[in-house]
Order: C-alpha cells, then sequence, then structure tokens
C-alpha cells in the first residue's frame, strides 16, 4: 500500500504519537504511584488485623481484664 503523505499529515502524526507517548508515561507513572499505596495499604491492613487478633486473644484469656 503506497500513498503519498502531505506535510501536514506527517506533522499531525508526529503531534499526536508524541503526546500519546507522554500519555503512556503519565499513566505509567501514576499506576506505579497507585501500586505502591496498594502496597502500603495491605500492610497497613496486616498489621491492623493482627493487632485485632491479638486483642480478641487478650479478651478470651480467662482471667483477663476487662
Amino acid at each position: 500500500m503506497e500513498a503519498e503523505w502531505t506535510e501536514e499529515a506527517i506533522h499531525r502524526i508526529t503531534a499526536e504519537n508524541t503526546a500519546l507517548k507522554q500519555r503512556v508515561r503519565q499513566l505509567t507513572t501514576d499506576n506505579r504511584n497507585l501500586d505502591e499505596r496498594l502496597k502500603a495499604a495491605r500492610s497497613n491492613l496486616r498489621l491492623q488485623d493482627r493487632r485485632v487478633a491479638d486483642l480478641e486473644v487478650r479478651l478470651a484469656e480467662p482471667g483477663s481484664p476487662t
């Protein structure tokens, strides 16, 4: 398939390609940041789960102060 590309078409496609590459970089950065936040949230949740489990054990122990 042969087509003649006008200078305007080449310029437009180049500009769109550049914009798309920038968008990909931004989305990649956003994804990385969200992944880090998700990992931190999961870590905090595990810590809270352990704290709740420890408190449940302490409450279930005979003679524990209430």
